[in-house]
């Protein structure tokens, strides 16, 4: 039995009620995102390409208009990554939600899917693409491919093909055919093109669903045959774990990478305590794969500031929202008292700890020692999940539109989702 063989047999198996609820809490969180992100550039500049190519009108847009399915899944995916506050998976460090819901929705809306399948379709996936992610294995990840794009489209290529009706051989030449379209390096963080790394991927599994529907055929394998995607993408056929892996997705409460949350969270309990002015050093510890994602020294963009460990503890010391989307701006890359608190910060690498764990340092002008420690693996109760990402959502959209959404998703509504 080959890799591929045996991820779509697994998601054959109906999922459990725990994962089909994470994913509801996802998909809510993912149109929140996304609503709140449409007048972003990357948002405005491929909605407009797209509106401009004036395709066939079967799947809605975020920011408004109507496309051709594929075209929907690129804008809608860039977009909902636009702000970089959607949730993250760390068994493979990559963003389902935005690779796969925006597939789901698009080609949903297409065939006229009732909600319950759109949401079945999404979870198989997102937890397909955790799979792929944690079967190409870290390496795939450290020498600068990114895992939202590439594991990501093949999440999307699986919902796409489920809600297509794909049977078992048309959507193994669609994963096939998705091997030679998964794309999408790190070297974009910071920058517009991560966003549209996640569009992209979305664009991909979908475009590799409706071929194979149509009777295109691939090497069913090509994922982890010789000189397959594995093989040529610096991919080590890690054994993947039994039972689903979506429920352990997390999700963001920082407008920033989420490798930057558990510095923030431990930050944050000491921050009350603190007075920016009395700081002479903050030493932070995190996992050394962490330096070569989010640890940009001096970023000069508000895009470059959500991937910055030293911009972004000043924000926080200096009693700045983290949760806010204003507060990641340029102008505060170049605000003299935060470059000066930045400059008093040390990022450290510590394999001892894990990805989702952060410690921090605080030195203060009198020799006084702070310290702090948070895991962002620490369970979280589902209601207290659930509050935390209306809160979020309302905090982005308003009161209204954000228990709109939330409703929506609630309801299986999923119609009202996107606009």
């Amino acid at each position: 039995m080959t890799f591929e063989s045996d991820l779509i047999e697994t998601l054959m198996a109906p999922p459990p009620p725990e994962a089909l609820a994470m994913m509801r809490l996802s998909l809510f969180d993912w149109a929140a995102c996304a609503r709140a992100a449409v007048d972003e550039p990357v948002a405005q500049i491929t909605r407009a390409m797209v509106l401009d190519e004036a395709g066939a009108p079967q799947a809605a847009l975020f920011g408004g208009g109507r496309a051709p399915a594929r075209a929907a899944a690129l804008v809608n995916g860039a977009t909902s990554h636009a702000l970089d506050y959607d949730d993250t998976h760390f068994a493979h460090i990559g963003h389902p939600s935005v690779a796969v819901c925006p597939a789901a929705m698009a080609v949903g809306q297409s065939v006229g899917a009732q909600g319950a399948a759109i949401l079945h379709a999404a979870l198989i996936g997102a937890e397909a693409s955790v799979r792929v992610g944690v079967w190409l294995g870290r390496g795939h990840y450290q020498i600068g491919f990114h895992q939202t794009a590439t594991a990501g489209c093949f999440g999307a290529t699986l919902a796409a093909a489920r809600l297509l009706g794909c049977d078992a051989g048309q959507t193994a030449h669609a994963l096939g055919l998705a091997t030679t379209r998964a794309s999408g390096l790190k070297v974009q963080f910071g920058t517009m093109g991560k966003p549209y790394n996640a569009g992209i991927a979305a664009a991909n599994g979908v475009e590799s669903a409706l071929l194979a529907r149509a009777g295109m055929t691939s090497r069913p394998d090509a994922l982890s045959c010789d000189l397959g995607f594995g093989a040529t993408h610096h991919g080590a056929a890690v054994t993947v774990p039994d039972g689903w892996l979506f429920p352990q997705v997390s999700h963001k409460f920082h407008s920033c990478c989420h490798g930057l949350h558990a510095m923030l969270e431990a930050l944050g309990e000491l921050r009350s305590t603190l007075h920016p002015d009395h700081v002479a050093r903050v030493e932070i510890d995190t996992h050394s794969r962490w330096l070569t994602v989010c640890n940009q020294a001096a970023p000069q963009t508000g895009l470059g500031a959500k991937f910055s460990y030293r911009l972004t503890a000043a924000l926080c010391l200096a009693g700045r929202s983290t949760a806010a989307v204003a507060t990641f701006s340029d102008a505060a890359c170049t605000d003299p008292a935060l470059v000066a608190l930045r400059d008093r910060v040390v990022v450290l690498g510590d394999d001892d700890l894990t990805e989702t764990a952060a410690r921090v340092r605080v030195v203060l002008q009198d020799g006084t020692v702070r310290t702090a420690f948070h895991d962002l693996a620490a369970p979280l109760d589902p209601g207290h999940r659930a509050a935390k990402l209306r809160a979020k959502a309302a905090a982005l959209l308003g009161d209204a539109l954000a228990d709109k959404l939330w409703q929506a998703v609630q309801s299986d509504d999923f119609g009202q989702l996107i606009g």
